[in-house]
């Protein structure tokens, strides 16, 4: 009688298969299906042993973080709809922080928790309830509650518990993970472009998951991008709609959908070769960004269209979907790039064809924690661009270097 082997596949299916292991092994060689032992090796054995096949890899870590950025973007877009004074106070570091940069954050991480019960919960996240916890700070905690509340209330499962302010306050604090490059972390930044959404502009709620340090999945929720083209290109859709989800998952592509919409579309860069024909994205805020050194590296390139400037990763999602070719940011001297600022838009790029790196060439590397590190700043184009916007880069650079 053969010895009975058990499959435990990611999506928790199991598979018995009977003695004759060497047939199985065939077939699961044509399917091109990984296997790995329970040493924690990927190999095919010759001997029956418990195996994981890998099966649709983080698909439910996947649909619970579109779930958490769309009931995200439904709480910030009431928000801004009826923006209060009360709602905008300043942090510590003067940049204005509303309850909707909270409310956001308490409603991923507990969504994530709620959903993925069974995983251990790392988000590493912008923000932490320190001011939430002073005297001063109980009115804006009493509205983020309510509002947290409220939108769990519309998702109309009637499966939500009403909770507490020490709920709210936890689940704010569930951000406090460093990150790092072992196991799994989640990445959020709860309001990308805080400033935008305060001018009633631009801003994305941006979550991603790092599995040993590499993003595997993203999402972007643009609350105020048209499904139509930004750019100069053709539109994608002839409606006057706004409200973008962008969503990648390693190895699957990038997809568009509206918020709040089931009908997705698969987007991909454009595949502009000619660097005169391409526009480029930069940020709006030039405290964000130098704009001079952006200007010379398009007139270098012989760019003749001028920049579209827009807040938050919302410019990753619009060069995924093709409305310009060149997305350009170069902090200031003593700036550090926060992982949470480019971890979404990073996979929502490259699975639509495109890249992203730092003005060295070099892929961005989100496995040390909270920072990203970056030779000068971030460049992100498609494939046929890259030779000679480095090119441009360098230049721009090295005349900037040798001015001063």
């Amino acid at each position: 009688m053969g010895t009975q082997t058990t499959l435990w596949c990611r999506a928790r299916t199991t598979i018995s298969v009977g003695g004759d292991w060497k047939l199985f092994e065939s077939r699961i060689r044509k399917k091109g299906t990984t296997v790995s032992t329970s040493r924690s090796r990927s190999c095919f054995c010759s001997s029956p042993l418990t195996l994981i096949v890998s099966s649709m890899p983080y698909e439910k870590e996947f649909a619970a973080a579109k779930k958490a950025a769309t009931l995200a973007a439904r709480l910030c877009k009431k928000v801004q709809k009826a923006l209060l004074q009360s709602d905008v106070h300043s942090k510590s570091d003067k940049s204005p922080v509303t309850v909707a940069d909270y409310g956001s954050q308490a409603l991923v991480s507990f969504i994530l928790e709620r959903e993925l019960p069974s995983e251990p919960f790392s988000l590493v996240a912008e923000e932490d309830s320190g001011d939430l916890r002073k005297e001063s700070g109980q009115d804006t905690l009493k509205r983020i509650t309510e509002l947290v509340n409220d939108t769990l209330a519309s998702e109309g499962s009637n499966s939500f518990s009403t909770l507490t302010t020490d709920d709210v306050l936890a689940a704010i604090d569930g951000g406090k993970s460093e990150g790092g490059s072992v196991g799994r972390h989640w990445v959020l930044d709860p309001i990308d472009g805080t400033k935008g959404f305060v001018r009633g502009d631009q801003y994305a709620i941006a979550l991603a998951l790092l599995d040993e340090g590499k993003v595997v999945l993203g999402v972007l929720a643009c609350p105020n991008l048209p499904l139509a083209s930004i750019g100069s290109n053709q539109q994608l859709s002839s409606s006057n709609e706004v409200g973008c989800l962008f969503f990648a998952k390693v190895g699957d592509g990038t997809y568009m959908q509206a918020l709040g919409g089931s009908t997705q579309t698969r987007v991909h860069v454009c595949d502009i070769d000619n660097p005169e024909e391409a526009s480029f994205f930069e940020s709006f805020e030039a405290a964000h960004s130098s704009h001079d050194l952006s200007s010379s590296i398009a007139e270098k390139l012989g760019v003749k269209a001028p920049p579209v400037r827009i807040d938050s990763q919302a410019k990753y999602g619009a060069l995924s979907r093709g409305d310009g070719a060149i997305y350009l940011r170069f902090p200031h001297k003593g700036y550090r790039e926060k992982i949470w600022d480019h971890a979404a838009g990073s996979i929502v790029v490259t699975e639509a064809g495109g890249i992203a790196m730092d003005a060295a060439g070099n892929p961005l590397d989100f496995s040390k924690g909270k920072f990203l590190d970056v030779v000068s700043g971030i460049i992100v184009t498609n494939q046929k661009l890259k030779a000679s916007l480095l090119r441009a880069v360098k230049e721009a650079l090295n005349e900037k270097v040798s001015s001063l």
